[in-house]
């Protein structure tokens, strides 16, 4: 049977224009590409786990306004089980402004509408569900009570805890304690750490300072590649030569696909590895869960992952 993945996260409708170039504060850009999709950070981590060959089950509140009817129906698609879903009729689905240019860069703003609203009871009633679980992915677009209950629950049962910490936020240590991979990007790790991430030195820093905190791992995503640092090893993944059309759930996939390796008892680095191909993947096609990858295309890309592998530092 396949793995089973929990993710406890966010649920959006993106909506998203492509264009030459990004608008400055106070000006404007033309577009050439719309598009509307269903979004945020649980609904394509859970998405992007079913693809990869688990199954997920999410736990996160929509509102049941239209929006909310449109993605809970796209993820009944998409195989995702939905018995964690609580619908919320006094708040509007969770919506996501993104802007990506010529280069795949973007800019987003989340409305989070009812993701806000989920409350530790909500998750208390998910409480099976975590503890029967091979992995726990945790998102920071809900409010942090409920990431935490889900947390805890998660580690009295034994089971593995990745958190993705984004929209990042400082964390307090009784939750930094309780996590078995973390993955921040540069931005995110400056905002936990306080150090500002510009290559694998620095990301080296930065992963050191969340493990003396009581993270078991960090996988930091600098520029030029993705660090791991463990207390055992440290391995650097270089980016990928792919042609980066949108970087918008990058960072989804990649968590989603460490969750499913590892729930494949796969070790951390191998997971890092597919984890690895996968983000790249989701570069390569524009939107995020457009871009989510299936197992073929991950495997097929996996080869050209050669992480440089050295002792952890002392």
């Amino acid at each position: 049977m396949s793995p089973h993945i929990v993710v406890v996260g966010g649920v959006a409708t993106d909506y998203l224009v492509r264009g030459p170039s990004l608008p400055e504060p106070g000006g404007s850009a033309e577009g050439d590409v719309f598009q509307e999709a269903l979004g945020g950070k649980g609904a394509n981590g859970a998405v992007a786990a079913v693809r990869l060959g688990a199954r997920a089950s999410l736990v996160a509140r929509v509102g049941t306004d239209g929006r909310g009817l449109r993605q809970v129906a796209l993820l009944e698609r998409e195989g995702v089980a939905l018995e964690g879903v609580v619908p919320d009729p006094n708040a509007p689905s969770g919506a996501v402004l993104v802007m990506v240019d010529g280069a795949g860069r973007k800019q987003t703003l989340f409305s989070p509408g009812a993701n806000h609203r989920l409350s530790i009871r909500d998750v208390l009633r998910s409480a099976e569900r975590i503890a029967t679980a091979k992995v726990l992915l945790v998102q920071l677009e809900v409010p942090l009570a409920a990431a935490q209950a889900a947390v805890r629950l998660a580690r009295a049962a034994g089971v593995r805890v990745v958190l993705d910490p984004a929209p990042a936020v400082p964390l307090p240590e009784v939750l930094l304690e309780d996590v078995h991979v973390i993955r921040p990007n540069a931005s995110e790790a400056r905002i936990l750490t306080g150090i500002a991430v510009h290559g694998r030195a620095s990301a080296r820093r930065a992963a050191r300072n969340l493990l003396m905190r009581g993270v078991g791992a960090a996988i930091i995503a600098a520029p030029g590649g993705s660090l791991l640092v463990s207390r055992e090893e440290e391995a650097w993944l270089p980016e990928l030569p792919v042609d980066t059309v949108d970087t918008t759930g990058a960072g989804d996939a990649f968590c989603a696909a460490l969750c499913v390796a590892l729930a494949e008892s796969q070790p951390l680095l191998s997971a890092a590895r597919f984890a690895h191909a996968a983000a790249a993947i989701a570069t390569t096609r524009l939107g995020a869960q457009a871009g989510l990858p299936y197992r073929d295309e991950v495997e097929g890309l996996l080869a050209d992952v050669v992480p440089d592998v050295r002792p952890a530092p002392a």
